[in-house]
This record gives C-alpha cells, structure tokens and sequence, in this order.
C-alpha cells in the first residue's frame, strides 16, 4: 500500500480554443514538477475556460480528443500522473470532465454533476450532467474529483466519501470576485468538516474576456488547517508532500502565499484583465483619450502597469471648454508613467459638423446634441488612431456613469475594451489614491506616484459646456454609488433603499436611469468583471421594459 504521495498544484493560465497551446503549457507544468506522483491541473484547462458554445463544435471536440491523447501518450514515461479538465464526449452527451492519464492511456474520467446556471455561468446550456461520481483509484490511493460546482453543496463530497475516498481533489474554474477568496476557502472548510476528508483545490489564473481567474490554489488537511496556497494572479507549480497514518492523508505544511484582498486585490484584477485581453488578442498595444480626469488617468494607469509604457500611447483632444488644468493634469500624468502623449485640438471637427447639421438644425438652441458632438469627435480620432496604427482603444467609463447613462454612445463609448467597466466612481478614487502609495507586484509601471494629486481631488468634469461639472446632471457620486449598489447587486426595492437615507425622487429618478441606459449598454465594449454582479453576462435587462414606470 502506497503511504507516501508528492501532489502538484499547477496552477496555469491557459487560452481558450488554444488546445495545442494549452497542451504544451500543461507539459511544461508537468516538467517543473519533476518528482511528483500527480500533477492536478484546472477546471477545462485544455480547452481553456469558459469555451462557450466554441465547445459544440464537432470539430473542436475532436481536436480536444487529439491533444488528450498526446498528454496521455506523454505519461508513458513512468513519470508524473495528470489530472486534467476537458470537455468529453460519451454516447453522444457532451459533458465537462476529470480525466485521469497514467501510464500512456486514460485511466479513467469523471463528469461534472452540479452544473452551475447563474450569474455568468450557464454550462446547462452546453454540457450534460454526470452521475454521482465514484472516487478514482491513483496508484492504491482513492481519490474523489469533483468539478468546481460540486463542493459548493455538500452532495458530491459525502457521496465521495461514503464510497471511499481518501482525499478530495478539485479542479476549479472560479473567477474572481472582491473578497471572494475567503468565500472560496469558507466552501472548502465545510466541505472537510462535513466529509473529515483532506482536500486539494486548484483554481485557474488569467483573464478571459470579462472573467478573470485569480488562482490562489490551495490545500486543506483534515484538520481544516491551511497546509498550502499558491500566489494569487500569476502562474505557479507548487509541490506538496503527502503521508498516510492512522488517520488518514495528511499534506505537510509548504508555502501559504497571503491572498490579496480589497483595493490590492481588485487593482491586480484589473491589470491582469488588460494584460490577458491586449496580449492574447495578439494587440501590440493600447490607445486612450487623456483627458486629464481621474478616469482616463486611472485607466493610463492599469494600461502601463499591465503593458509596460512602450505599449501605451495617450491622446489629449482638447475642446474650447477644456481647462488649463485639464491640460497640465493631462501632461503630468503621461510623464508620471512615461507613456508617449500626443495633442489633437477637436475644435476644427466641431466647426466642420456644425456647418454640415446647420440646415438641418434650423436656429436651434445648442443642447446636449453639440456635447455629443464633440464626444463623438474625440471617438472618431481615436478609432481611426486604433485602425491606423494597430491600437487597441480603451474606453475611460466607470461603472456609476455606464449605470445611469452619462456617456456618449460612438462618442466616449467608442473601443474595445473598458477598464473601469465594473468600477464604481467613488471605488475609482479609492484605487487612484492607493496607486499613488503602492504598486502591485507584477506591475511594469513605475514606483511612486502615477497621476498629480489635483486629478484625484478636483470636481469632476465632462468639460463639454462651459463650468460643468458631473454633479449638475447627476446626485453627488457617494449617493449615486450607494443607490447604485442597492438597485444593482442587491435588487432592493425602492422602499428598502429609501430607508437607507435616500430621497424617495432621486431613488426612482436613478432607477429610470439606470433601466433607460440599457440599450447603451448592450453596445458598450467587454470590460473586466470585479463586483458579485457586472453588466452583461452577470445582468440581463430587457431594453424594452416599462416596471420602473408602475411606481
């Protein structure tokens, strides 16, 4: 009987739809850990997560097939077992799977049993469920895999250690969430108080599209004590030692990286999001309108930390109504992080669309039409920057103002990808001001401060008419982002959250704004989801929708 086992924790971040990409990142994970018995990699890790309906595809599957193959071939060496997530096909159902490859074959394969259908999962809608899974035997050693969803009820982990596993042993795909860490863990205490089992869970790192995989893969003994964790938002093969006794497997304590929580944790969120979107999009770099506001600065900010400078051009498109300081901020910010700023005065652009809508507009007073205008003139001259040079262009919208619609659809709208999509403009300021005091890790931007201070404490301002500031059109951001937060992540009512301190007429007024932005949402760039519910695949409202009107 086997009483000693070396388990490694490859913790990767694999491409989606990149099966021969992946397969090599899972042979090279395999190759850093020389002298373990089993490497455990992620939830699909072959395939990368989520697929999407890309997994339907006949021949996609067929080319998952060819590269497990491959793996298993690989493993004929005598050396280091895999454990690996693919989608598989069995009598003609799809299902997301454990596969288990020893030997130079697949040994054996187990399938998901709790697929997850909410918030921004829907696998219901492309795999089938498995049955109740049954441990696998690994070299005299019974091992339950379950598939992410599965240990966040007890069902599958009692029936796994009613029939006799040892240890658990979980492949997961769980995105990052603020303070979602301690929740994860928080699952997998109760999992090993409930079935007395030690267990092992290893998580996905990287971004994809809007989800973001933080990792921090770790290992709880019988005890519920931490024996192991892997660094959070980086790849990592970590080994760890295994020894059977009287009462069970138990792992020896190795490294316990602390995982970053709050402001830290969501900064790295955000620069990993960009990172993986610019560099697996095959982007050679970004562009972004500067405009000398905390936003734009913010975004600058993740853009040079995520790319490195070199990558990262900045653009000041200043109007009749843009301030002295507005320009000053705008240039102290692009020396702070040492990214390349050009100039393009807009004013020639709104004189030539005045003059063309001229007939059209008939006398009219100007109004929030010539505001647009020259929103949509600065979208245009960054999108033909983006198609001339090869730039990805980055919107500069935080969440608080995509919520109730204070954007310019093709104006400030106009990209690819939104930084601060799910970040709302009072957590915009917090993150500003720990930038300014701390720089993340892995961060190619420079230490010290990366904007001047007046960025992040002068009012705000779209800086299209004259003397405006955000607040003449919206409640002051601490209200709004509270009101927000309660309509948004919480689904209060309207009474439930006038009894938090709110104006009754402001409530309903954000309410009407926020269901009325709905169509210009639905047109906004993907951008990195942080909060327990980001807009799109975390929310979906309908456009046409009249329930905010039966108050």
């Amino acid at each position: 009987m086997t009483d000693r086992l070396t388990i490694a924790l490859a913790q990767i971040n694999p491409t989606v739809g990149d099966i021969e990409g992946n397969a090599d990142r899972i042979l090279a994970a395999r190759d850093k850990a020389k002298g373990a018995d089993l490497v455990v990699y992620s939830e699909l890790v072959l395939c990368g997560y989520p697929p999407e309906d890309l997994v339907l595809k006949p021949f996609f599957q067929d080319k998952v097939e060819q590269a497990v193959g491959r793996l298993a071939a690989a493993t004929a060496d005598g050396g280091s077992a895999l454990l690996v997530g693919a989608p598989w096909r069995n009598e003609g159902r799809l299902h997301n799977a454990v596969l288990l490859l020893d030997g130079g074959a697949v040994v054996s394969i187990r399938y998901k049993y709790d697929l997850p259908n909410y918030g921004v999962f829907d696998e219901k809608r492309v795999f089938q469920a498995g049955p109740m899974p049954g441990p696998v035997n690994f070299r005299d050693v019974r091992l339950g895999v379950p598939i992410c969803e599965d240990i966040w009820t007890p069902e599958v982990p009692e029936c796994l250690e009613e029939s006799g596993a040892e240890i658990l042993v979980v492949l997961n795909g769980s995105p990052f969430e603020s303070d979602k860490g301690d929740v994860r863990l928080q699952h997998a205490v109760q999992r090993v108080t409930e079935t007395g089992l030690p267990l092992v869970y290893v998580n996905q790192i990287g971004g994809q599209d809007e989800l973001i995989f933080d990792g921090g893969s770790f290992v709880l003994n019988a005890d519920r004590s931490l024996a192991a964790r892997q660094p959070a938002f980086v790849e990592d093969v970590t080994l760890t030692e295994w020894t059977r006794g009287s009462d069970g497997w138990v792992c020896a304590t190795t490294d316990r990286a602390p995982h970053p929580e709050g402001l830290d944790a969501v900064y790295e969120a955000m620069v990993l999001g960009l990172a993986d979107y610019v560099n697996k999009n095959g982007f050679p770099g970004v562009v972004l309108g500067l405009s000398g506001g905390i936003d734009s600065a913010l975004t600058a900010a993740v853009a040079v930390d995520a790319l490195g400078p070199e990558r990262v051009r900045c653009v000041m498109m200043p109007s009749p109504y843009t301030s002295q300081e507005s320009l000053e901020d705008a240039a102290e910010c692009a020396r702070l992080l040492g990214t390349k700023l050009d100039e393009i005065r807009i004013e020639p652009a709104i004189n030539a669309f005045e003059g063309m809508l001229a007939p059209i507009f008939e006398d009219r007073p100007p109004d929030i039409t010539e505001e647009n205008i020259q929103a949509r003139s600065r979208g245009l001259i960054l999108m033909a920057i983006s198609n001339k040079l090869g730039l990805m262009l980055l919107t500069t919208g935080n969440k608080s103002e995509m919520s109730v619609g204070y954007a310019t659809l093709y104006g400030d709208m106009c990209g690819g990808y939104s930084v601060l999509k799910d970040v709302y403009k009072m957590a915009v300021f917090a993150l500003s001001r720990w930038r300014n005091q701390a720089r993340p890790p892995r961060a190619l931007g420079p230490e010290g401060r990366v904007m001047p201070e007046r960025i992040i404490t002068k009012p705000p301002s779209a800086e299209l008419r004259p003397d405006q500031k955000d607040q003449d059109s919206l409640p002051e951001y601490e209200e709004l982002d509270d009101i927000l937060e309660c309509l948004i992540e919480k689904e209060l009512s309207v009474d439930e959250i006038c009894a938090r301190d709110h104006d009754p007429e402001t409530v309903q007024r954000v309410w009407n704004m926020l269901d009325l932005a709905e169509y210009k949402r639905r047109q906004a760039p993907p951008g990195v989801k942080l909060t327990s519910r980001a807009f799109g695949r975390d929310r979906r409202y309908p456009i046409t929708n009249t329930f905010r009107r039966i108050l």
